[in-house]
């Protein structure tokens, strides 16, 4: 028999940078090729280190904190973020994601704690999840550890741990919905942190119905609904569809979140985005809950624009309105 009659084959190929073939090995590629050309200049005034959370798995966060916190003029609030990619793609390492953390950490002030995930396929979901709720198990024995001496030094000095928000862009923003569901539940413990509000920035959520932004799609749009359905395909557990609870919190088989204590969510819509309609609609369902949820349209603006263009207007106003929720509890 030949070599080539055994050879492993393509099965699911995502623009070359992330390939499944068909003995299970998942090829990956630049992925530069799928982020446009831009430069990032640098924002003086921040200071940043990595730190691992989980040693087993070879995780780190990012932590980033303004020059002037180190002089002792206070504690700031603490922003978890977790960048984007349909839970296949991104690090937090990538230069727009590290660029939207270095303004965040400057121009709300905070500490801005960016978190690695392991990706899908390799690592199919609720892996993500789980790391994400790793990390703040991580950063609630940071905030115990604080008292005694033993905690990081950064944290140590410029955290105001009763003053966390998670958020997340995209994949990321989905990720910070679910983790932020496990602690406001109480199945995930993590005082003396305490959740003051959650973040979603172009939310990647999904569900079988096709919205009508995804069967009539706005033009010139960064995601695609192909694309969006593939990264799905690739991220959710095998067979599984996009009613899955991670991709569709309100769908069939989805936990009810009547009776969760949830924070104030601050929930950031583009206008020009095909999964607008599952942000909107994930905001008015929390709303006819009795949820607190803050909504902000961005009209025009693409899927993922707070890093696509990072010091475009958009961009500007976002970083405004995120510093007037993490400072005041509303973004009005």
């Amino acid at each position: 028999m030949s070599g080539g009659d055994t050879a492993a084959h393509v099965m699911e190929d995502f623009f070359g940078v992330v390939q499944i073939l068909s003995d299970g090995t998942v090829f990956r590629g630049d992925e530069a090729a799928l982020q446009p050309p831009a430069t990032y200049p640098d924002v003086p005034g921040v200071e940043w280190k990595d730190v691992l959370y989980h040693a087993a798995h070879g995780l780190r966060a990012r932590v980033y904190r303004p020059s002037s916190s180190a002089a002792g003029s206070g504690k700031l609030p603490v922003l978890v973020y977790f960048h984007g990619g349909g839970y296949c793609l991104g690090s937090f390492a990538q230069p727009m994601f590290h660029t939207f953390c270095l303004r965040a950490a400057a121009e709300l002030p905070a500490v801005v704690l960016s978190v690695q995930y392991r990706l899908a396929p390799e690592h199919r979901l609720p892996a993500a999840i789980d790391d994400g709720a790793d990390f703040l198990s991580w950063l609630r024995a940071q905030a115990e550890l604080a008292a005694t001496g033993g905690a990081d030094p950064w944290l140590a000095e410029s955290a105001d741990y009763k003053r966390t928000f998670i958020s997340g862009a995209s994949a990321g923003a989905n990720l910070a919905h679910h983790v932020t569901v496990q602690v406001a539940s109480g199945q995930l413990a993590v005082h003396p942190l305490r959740v003051a509000g959650y973040v979603l920035l172009s939310a990647f959520f999904g569900s079988a119905e096709r919205t009508v932004a995804e069967v009539d799609p706005p033009a010139d749009v960064s995601l695609t609904v192909d694309m969006s359905d593939q990264l799905w395909h690739m991220s959710l557990p095998v067979g599984a569809s996009r009613d899955h609870p991670v991709a569709n919190p309100f769908g069939p088989d989805s936990p009810s979140l009547t009776a969760v204590d949830l924070p104030p969510a601050l929930v950031v819509v583009p206008g020009s985005d095909v999964l607008r309609d599952h942000v909107r609609g994930y905001a008015a369902k929390l709303k006819d809950m009795g949820k607190t949820v803050e909504v902000v349209e961005f009209d025009g603006e693409q899927h993922g624009f707070s890093v696509l263009q990072p010091f475009g207007e958009a961009a500007n106003e976002l970083l405004r309105v995120l510093r007037r929720f993490v400072c005041t509890g509303h973004s009005d």
